[in-house]
């Protein structure tokens, strides 16, 4: 079946196009083509085939969502956010921390496997320098495979939840199992103990540091910023906050206090969910743009 693109579609391109280099030159550097190329053509075998779910997720926009939801998430556990304020520069270089976690989840994903392997091997040199102790005098590690597990799944349950309510083809329950094996293979590689690997054993999981978890100050700090005060244009603001409100609207209620968010459960059901769903078709319109080829969000 073929299909005729209707003459606004030619109207647009010129905006869709600007947009979605927008997009992908804070997410992947001034030249996303050639990072694009690097992932995706680099010859080679792959850790995960083409009709793997980790491809369908980590490639939706939904991943917008998922990953604002999981850095709010992570910044639960005290010894994590500790780590994160005092040695990620996410205030100082927000946009290249973006870009760094961008390719490595493109290139785990999509790429060739010794580029998955020598970008692993990166991120294990760098967890190995960075340890401290936190402001009530606890010691950590980001290498300690505690804290690496319960990053790993604050991500995975973000990324999940993001791809259920706003993907363009939401999973069944058998692929959201494989969707979590899936996320596993890297994790093991990283040095995380055990990670799940079916949906019910994340959420075990996930209860199982309900106990560690608090609202810091580091921690609300962080949400401040990534929610307040972001280092995004003020033209973008709006389409950015109908972004923070969706990914707030995904996390969990218990959250909410120790984060000083709010709860509000009609508006996130009914306004937010509708806007977050018009914003996330809108990046991926302009993500999959005929003249700039299909391009997946995470490279």
């Amino acid at each position: 079946m073929t299909t005729t693109a209707r003459p606004a579609d030619g109207v647009l391109d010129p905006l869709r196009d600007g947009l979605a280099r927008m997009i992908m030159t804070k997410v992947a550097g001034p030249d996303p083509q050639a990072e694009r190329d690097r992932v995706h053509n680099t010859p080679g075998p792959r850790w995960f085939e083409p009709d793997r779910p980790i491809r369908r997720v980590h490639g939706d926009a939904s991943m917008f969502a998922g990953g604002l939801r999981a850095l709010l998430l992570q910044s639960l556990h005290p010894l994590a956010m500790a780590a994160v304020s005092a040695h990620s520069g996410y205030r100082g270089d927000p946009w290249g921390r973006l870009q760094r976690t961008s390719y490595f989840l493109a290139i785990t994903t999509y790429g060739a496997a010794s580029q998955a392997e020598e970008a692993v091997a990166r991120v294990k040199a760098v967890h190995e320098r960075v340890r401290g102790t936190s402001p009530d005098g606890v010691r950590y590690q980001a290498s300690d495979p505690h804290l690496l597990r319960w990053v790993h799944v604050a991500e995975v349950d973000s990324f999940l939840a993001a791809h259920q309510r706003y993907g363009a083809a939401p999973l069944d329950a058998s692929e959201r199992d494989a969707y979590v094996e899936d996320t596993a293979r890297v994790a093991r590689a990283l040095g995380v103990v055990d990670p799940p690997t079916t949906e019910e054993q994340l959420r075990q999981v996930l209860a199982e540091y309900r106990p560690e978890l608090r609202g810091t100050a580091e921690a609300r700090q962080a949400a401040r910023f990534i929610l307040v005060h972001p280092p995004v244009p003020w033209a973008a603001r709006p389409a950015y906050g109908v972004l923070t409100a969706a990914a707030v609207g995904l996390l969990p209620r218990w959250t909410r206090w120790p984060l000083r968010l709010p709860y509000l459960p009609l508006a996130e059901s009914t306004v937010v969910r509708a806007a977050g769903d018009g914003l996330t078709r809108t990046i991926r319109w302009a993500l999959t743009s005929p003249t700039l080829g299909k391009v997946d969000i995470s490279s």
